[in-house]
């Protein structure tokens, strides 16, 4: 049972219109509740009610004391066990009198208007001697408590929501106007609130507008922006408008308008039907309107637009408190509108802001990535910039190892494509069967080892982008195919019949002369024009040297926190040697030479001796000028010069694939392909 929180003494004088609740438990009277007229105690199992009983038995709401005229009663509300009264169980309203014992279960509560008496007369339990133990003595006096502080004030009433939020509620609570333009108000500020746009603003303005006047017919125009001086009206333009009659919404004229625009003084008119100045419009005609009113959406010096109302119907006039209560919406708008105008330009410039930052990380990005500070590398940066947020097809062309993988990275990171799928595949990698399957995906038993559906490349890089190294390694079949997918036309997987449509931007990248290729008809020239869209072409290392230090230090960085050496720098002489050589295996190689001289290093600097470079010559596309004729010639095929010069090639690099792949200008799983075709294995030490 509840604690109630303030002492009386039992000696208290009989107080007029006072009563008291007494409760026993336990063999003895516990607490005492007082009761004027006007209240109304409650008790029930609830932790809302006066006094709580702490007894199954006992309903949420069980039963209510309180004053009617000249007598106290309890109301029995709808319990489940009903209400003992005197030992006589009550359903509805029972009247107390002094002396009355209320039982709910276990619980018993004596009613008494005066509690100097003996309780144990005054409710019949056997008198008690006065000092003994168990005495029946009076409780002392205490009011009702506040269940969250132990010295709060007196809780009457509890309320989840105002009634004002609920229109039917509050209309048959409010008899008078003042109350339900209040109520309606009330909704209104509530409604605005969660409008996210001015044209939801002011729908929801108009809509409650009409239904708390006399109008039939409105609408908000508004100003392109909120001007202080000379609005003019033509400026005008309807936001949202509304029709509750049989005529269609027309604007009033120009001269209203433009008179309550300069004076900021809303207008309530008459029978205007008839009068040219408040009726005409030059393409409109009249308007069939018997009053109306417009009033200016103001804030401070400033003016949003208008708001007009008019009724066509003449035994419903607009009135002087319709004006009013537009008035009052008017103003309750302007702020409205000032807010969300306000909302919405921090939003224009927290995107702006947005996009600013994503492009400087993405530029960022790009130098880190792209390192170099050469003149060629710059402009490559700015036209990956440039051609980022398009979907055009790019070609990558540069020799073998300059680093088109990552220009093609570079390029998905600048596209509005960063956050989705960028899938890479090696053209030159795979047999033609193999390849098509891995771009295009296969069945579950299109072919021997297919034991389940796989989606291809194509399907991975779904919105996203798909890079294609060594693109001029595709067979004619796998080229033809490629090109519908790149047309925008569905494929099939291997073995399949459905038809599968993506949206991928394609990156390929080559070292091949593709031009020479669609000469010699190895390569489609429809295919070649679809990916000569967008060309890039990586420069070689040694036409760029003086991007060689930077890169060497950002290799040695690298280098150093993946093996954990203390190597800081390159001595004088070996840069020099860095910058003599001529780097044909490209930014790769350089890569692998510093890799390789850091983890051989034995100080904090490396030193020229350090630094082990390749004494293969390397391949030239350029005729020499001077043709030596070897001194005996020996028939061979071709096949048979490339196995003899890839194991030369092997032999000089200490069969480091790694760096003779770079050598010889392929992908190191292109070099072990022509290996395992040439049965070649590496000789036992």
């Amino acid at each position: 049972m509840s604690n109630p929180d303030t002492d009386f003494n039992q000696d208290t004088a009989i107080q007029e219109d006072v009563a008291y609740i007494v409760s026993r438990a336990d063999g003895q009277w516990r607490d005492m509740y007082k009761i004027t007229p006007g209240q109304v105690l409650t008790i029930g199992r609830a932790p809302s009610n006066k006094i709580v009983v702490d007894d199954e038995v006992c309903s949420r709401r069980h039963c209510e004391i309180f004053r009617a005229g000249e007598t106290w009663m309890l109301r029995d509300l709808n319990s489940r066990n009903g209400t003992l009264v005197n030992g006589a169980k009550t359903h509805g309203d029972k009247e107390l009198t002094s002396g009355s014992l209320i039982q709910i279960g276990k619980c018993r509560l004596g009613f008494t208007l005066d509690v100097s008496d003996s309780f144990a007369s005054m409710f019949g339990f056997g008198n008690l001697d006065e000092g003994a133990e168990g005495a029946d003595t009076a409780p002392s006096l205490k009011l009702e408590p506040n269940p969250s502080s132990e010295f709060g004030p007196e809780i009457l009433k509890k309320q989840r929501e105002s009634r004002y939020r609920n229109a039917s509620t509050s209309s048959k609570l409010m008899r008078d106007r003042a109350s339900r333009e209040l109520a309606s108000l009330y909704r209104l500020a509530l409604n605005m609130g969660m409008a996210r746009s001015v044209q939801e603003v002011c729908a929801i303005t108009l809509k409650n507008a009409i239904e708390n006047t006399n109008a039939d017919q409105g609408a908000i125009l508004l100003l392109p922006e909120p001007v202080i001086d000379s609005p003019d009206p033509e400026k005008l333009t309807r936001v949202v408008s509304r029709s509750e009659s049989n005529f269609s919404y027309q604007m009033i004229s120009d001269y209203l308008s433009g008179l309550v625009l300069e004076e900021r003084e809303a207008v309530l008119g008459r029978d205007i039907d008839d009068d040219s100045k408040l009726s005409t419009r030059d393409h409109l005609g009249k308007i069939r309107a018997q009053s109306l009113i417009c009033a200016a959406i103001c804030k401070e010096n400033y003016v949003y637009g208008l708001i007009h109302l008019y009724s066509t119907d003449p035994d419903n006039e607009v009135t002087p408190d319709d004006l009013e209560f537009t008035l009052a919406i008017a103003d309750q708008t302007a702020v409205v509108l000032d807010k969300l105008q306000e909302r919405e330009s921090l939003e224009v410039g927290l995107e702006r802001a947005r996009t600013e930052n994503l492009t400087l990380k993405k530029q960022l990005q790009i130098e880190n990535e792209l390192v170099g500070n050469s003149r060629v590398m710059e402009e490559l940066r700015k036209t990956i910039i440039r051609i980022g947020p398009t979907d055009a097809t790019v070609l990558i062309r540069g020799e073998s190892g300059v680093g088109k993988e990552l220009v093609a990275g570079a390029v998905h990171q600048a596209s509005g494509r960063s956050k989705a799928p960028y899938v890479c595949m090696n053209c030159a990698a795979l047999s033609e069967s193999l390849l098509e399957s891995e771009l295009f995906g296969h069945e579950k038993g299109s072919f021997t080892g297919a034991t389940t559906q796989s989606t291809g490349k194509f399907e991975q890089a779904n919105m996203g982008t798909l890079f294609l190294d060594e693109v001029g390694e595709m067979s004619q079949a796998v080229q033809a195919k490629f090109l519908r997918v790149l047309e925008g036309h569905p494929f099939e997987r291997v073995g399949g019949r459905k038809a599968v449509k993506v949206d991928v931007r394609v990156v390929a990248a080559t070292n091949r002369d593709l031009e020479e290729a669609v000469k010699q008809g190895t390569f489609r020239q429809d295919l070649y024009f679809r990916l000569h869209v967008v060309e890039l072409l990586v420069p070689p290392l040694r036409e760029r040297k003086s991007d060689i230090p930077i890169l060497a230090y950002h290799f040695l960085k690298r280098s150093v926190l993946r093996t954990g050496r203390e190597v800081k720098r390159f001595s004088h002489q070996a840069m020099e040697r860095l910058l003599s050589y001529d780097w044909p295996g490209n930014v790769r190689e350089l890569q692998n030479v510093v890799e390789r001289t850091v983890i051989m290093a034995s100080g904090e600097e490396i030193q020229k001796e350090d630094i082990h470079l390749s004494s293969v010559t390397p391949f030239s596309l350029e005729p020499e000028t001077a043709v030596v004729e070897p001194e005996e010639f020996a028939p061979c095929s071709l096949e048979e010069l490339e196995q003899r010069h890839i194991l030369a090639t092997l032999e000089q690099t200490s069969w480091n694939k790694s760096h003779a792949a770079a050598i010889l200008g392929v992908e190191r799983s292109t070099l072990d392909r022509k290996l395992k075709k040439y049965g070649v294995r590496r000789p036992r030490d």
